[in-house]
């Protein structure tokens, strides 16, 4: 793995977390650092990180506060 990519992954737990799980990245890292974006992308795939999943997040927590806010008033 390039010094580049190490530094990438070193400074993010969850892509250091998301390695440890699944080690068959390591092989597509060494060998090839433009996997670095698929890898990414599957770690915020399996961490629900994507901007679909933040949103749904968002949502939920927004019909929570309504439901408390209906329920004092």
């Amino acid at each position: 793995m390039n010094l580049d990519i190490q530094y990438k992954v070193k400074s993010n737990i969850n892509y250091i977390k998301f390695l440890r799980e699944n080690s068959s990245w390591y092989k597509y890292l060494n060998r090839n650092p433009i996997y670095f974006n698929d890898f990414e992308k599957e770690m915020k795939i399996k961490y629900k990180m994507t901007p679909k999943d933040k949103l749904d997040r968002f949502s939920k927590n927004m019909d929570k506060v309504s439901q408390i806010i209906d329920i004092f008033s």
